[in-house]
């Protein structure tokens, strides 16, 4: 059957409007009522186009084809940041749907929380056979702190099994998704085929040093660990560009001060920091670079630092075959205006890869904005991009 592009593009707008927030954009937490509401949405259109579709005990919604293979898996999640864009995920799962419509042997996935709310990657961590019960015992909410085992009592899914993926039913997964950059906006290009997705290590950078008075303690007397704090990022924003390689990033997403007052020298801070790239070697120089400057801190410095592991995700290279079908589908339907590229940013389809050969698809983010609710996508390229996805697709389970 053919692709019903209205019918893609009328989902993407009935989505937008569950959670709709800041005008353009969409407020979906996991696990909150609009969330809950987008995956009961789903699991009636799937049930529509013949799947045989649930919400499993992590949140995950899965859409089984009935039909013979071979198979492919596809989708993203529901779940946004809060307040943030109407097209992060979203697009991955609509799209999987629209495959699904079109009689390609698909099972349709939403993998819960990809946004980290309560953890990790769980629903796509779930999948794979990950996600141990005591680690869903420990879970938290990033926000409020509570725990994972009320939420899911509240909205139904406490005690019901979790779907794992059927050994050798699939050929591949295939994830479409915007860019959240601007590499193919400025390039002039409409398709991304995406070579590999980046690994990220993340850390904490701890700093003790003194609480004391504002006024009556002296600088020479003074341990003041925020300061410490800065001159540590100072020293790695001027090292790093020595080692690393030139899509490398890295980012302090977050800053505490204890105890957080402006008459009171901080006796403590807490950095959290972290760096990706594409290649492990990079990442390696990049991780030796920072103790080297921790190091040189705790040297000269009157407050003394430590690193804490928070987590790190290894690289994770496209499969080949999956690569090649989704460039000869890119080809033939935009000539000249896709690239090869890395992805950025951190994906379900990076921990769907240790298990199965993966592979995604970028579309143009205008702007490069994402994560914000001025997120959007022309939807020429909407529609190129799941045109693209489907003659991959279909390449793809020819060979």
């Amino acid at each position: 059957m053919p692709l019903d592009i209205d019918r893609f593009l009328h989902d993407l707008d009935t989505l937008r409007e569950i959670g709709r927030s800041n005008g353009t954009g969409v407020h979906r937490p996991t696990f909150s009522p609009q969330d809950m509401e987008s995956r009961h949405w789903l699991v009636r259109e799937m049930r529509e186009v013949g799947l045989d579709a649930s919400i499993d005990g992590i949140g995950n919604v899965f859409g089984r084809h009935k039909g013979t293979g071979p198979h492919v898996l596809s989708g993203s999640h529901l779940e946004t940041q809060n307040h943030g864009g109407w097209l992060d995920g979203v697009l991955g799962v609509v799209s999987a749907l629209a495959l699904a419509r079109a009689g390609l042997p698909v099972d349709v996935c939403a993998y819960c929380d990809e946004e980290g709310h309560w953890g990790d990657f769980l629903g796509s961590r779930s999948l794979i056979g990950e996600l141990t019960d005591a680690e869903i015992d420990r879970a938290k909410n990033r926000h409020d702190g509570s725990p994972l085992r009320d939420a899911l009592k509240k909205v139904g899914l406490d005690g019901k099994p979790r779907i794992q993926l059927e050994d050798g039913r699939y050929k591949g997964a295939f994830e479409l998704h915007i860019e959240q950059g601007t590499q193919l906006e400025n390039a002039g290009l409409r398709i991304g085929v995406i070579t590999g997705i980046v690994g990220i290590r993340q850390w904490r950078i701890i700093v003790e040093g003194q609480q004391d008075h504002t006024g009556g303690t002296t600088m020479a007397e003074r341990k003041d660990a925020g300061l410490t704090a800065v001159r540590i990022l100072a020293a790695i924003d001027t090292e790093f560009p020595r080692v690393v390689g030139p899509r490398s990033v890295w980012t302090t997403g977050r800053i505490v001060l204890t105890p957080n007052s402006p008459q009171i020298i901080p006796g403590r801070a807490e950095i959290s920091f972290s760096f990706r790239d594409l290649s492990p070697e990079i990442m390696a120089a990049m991780e030796a670079c920072m103790h080297a400057v921790v190091h040189e801190s705790n040297r000269r410095d009157r407050c003394q630092a430590r690193l804490e592991v928070i987590g790190h995700a290894a690289p994770s290279p496209c499969d080949p075959d999956m690569q090649s079908a989704l460039k000869d589908a890119a080809e033939a339907l935009c000539p000249g205006g896709w690239q090869s590229m890395p992805s950025g940013a951190i994906h379900d389809s990076q921990v769907l890869s240790r298990k199965l050969p993966a592979a995604m698809l970028f579309v143009p983010s205008i702007r490069g904005i994402s994560h914000h609710w001025d997120e959007d996508t022309k939807r020429e390229d909407l529609a190129l991009g799941l045109e693209v996805l489907a003659e991959g697709v279909r390449r793809f389970l020819a060979r």
